[in-house]
Order: structure tokens, then sequence, then C-alpha cells
């Protein structure tokens, strides 16, 4: 894996779309380095902790490769669609979805992160982009990102490499199926319940659909 970290950026809660939904979708790129601590990344935050933030939804990452896509699906917002457009708190590039598994350690700056679920777009999606049908996108092309759970705090910077320091076993793409569309094998279900890696509410649910005999999807 050759990727780097592109950009960071933090925001705070502000009035977002029309509606003045409070929200701190919005981010800015930092110049310089940025502290990152178990709950995430200093001058960030989280308008609704129910949902956002936490320590399986400390940083979030988006691989700035997938924005041609975005672009190409939306070339109306083609000028929007710029790393930083999606909520992310780091830019990667050289590094997708299809490249992870759940439970990677990734060692960016003196941190270390670990992918622990996909994001889940909420309506503020569509708010931040004015497109209603963003979220869907993010949905049906598994462009999702991912969260990541701080293990060491840290310092990260843009140019920072992004190193793989420990391999998962779930691939991330089909966790992203399972959350989205269910489907899950008993199988899946107990390696996901037993994976430490796992965000811990997905575990859970993984859990509990092996209890059921069910396939729901998991979000």
């Amino acid at each position: 894996m050759s990727a780097r970290l592109l950009a960071v950026y933090v925001g705070g809660v502000a009035a977002l779309g029309p509606e003045k939904v409070p929200s701190a979708f919005v981010k800015s790129p930092v110049a310089g380095s940025v502290t990152v601590d178990l709950l995430g990344l200093a001058g960030d935050a989280q308008a609704d902790l129910s949902v956002h933030g936490g320590p399986d939804k400390a940083v979030y990452g988006y691989p700035a490769d997938r924005y041609a896509g975005w672009q190409a699906q939306f070339p109306a917002l083609a000028d929007a669609l710029v790393p930083g457009a999606l909520g992310e708190n780091l830019a990667i590039t050289g590094l997708v979805e299809d490249d992870l598994c759940v439970g990677d350690v990734h060692a960016v700056g003196t941190a270390l992160l670990q992918v622990c679920q996909p994001r889940q777009p909420c309506f503020k999606l569509a708010l931040k982009l004015g497109e209603p049908r963003a979220g869907r996108h993010m949905v049906r092309s598994g462009w999702s990102g991912w969260y990541y759970r701080v293990l060491r705090p840290g310092i990260v910077a843009a140019g920072d490499p992004v190193t793989i320091k420990e391999h998962g076993t779930f691939p991330f793409p089909r966790l992203v199926e399972i959350i989205n569309r269910g489907g899950a094998r008993p199988d899946e279900l107990d390696t996901l319940a037993a994976a430490e890696g796992v965000a811990e509410r997905l575990r859970r649910n993984a859990a509990r659909e092996r209890v059921l005999g069910s396939s729901r999807p998991l979000g």
C-alpha cells in the first residue's frame, strides 16, 4: 500500500442548509500539524452526539481518489466535489475502500488509527451538497469512506504517509454491503461479532442477528 494524507480538516458546529440544521459537517483544511486524541482531532466537533462522534467514530477518513467518480455522477456539482466536501477529517490518496479490511491499523504521523466501520450517510449530506440523491449514491456505490478508532493518540499533518501496521481479516467492502443491504451468512455474523476491530455497535448487531437467525442490514 502506498498512500498519504492529502489534507486534514476540522470544523465547529454551525447552521447547515436552508433549514439551518446544527451540524459540524462543513470543515476547513488545517495548515500544519493537528493533535489526535481518543475522541478525534483538536478543533473538530459533532453536533449530535447520539449518532456522531465517540471512540468508534473518532476520525473520518475519505479516499480523495473517489472525487473524480462523484464529479462524473454529479457534473453540475463538479466544482464543489473536491477533497473536504464530504465532511471528512482526513483526505487520503492512494487508498480506497476496496483496499481495506475492517480492523486494519494505519500509522498516520505519530498516531495509530484502526478502521472500524463505514459511514452511513444521513440527510445532512444532501443538505451540504444541495443534492437529494447524494446519500443514495454513497450507499449504492459503496464509496462510504471509513471511520477510524484511535489506538494511539498523536500528531498528523498533510503529507504524512499512511502506512499499514496490522491487517484485519474481514473485507471492508463486504461489511459495507452487509450494513446497507443485509444478506450476511451465519459465519460472517460470527466473525463480525467476535472481531475486536469492528465498531462495538456493529458487533452487537451481528451477535443479535446471529441469535435471531436473521440476515437483515446491520446498520
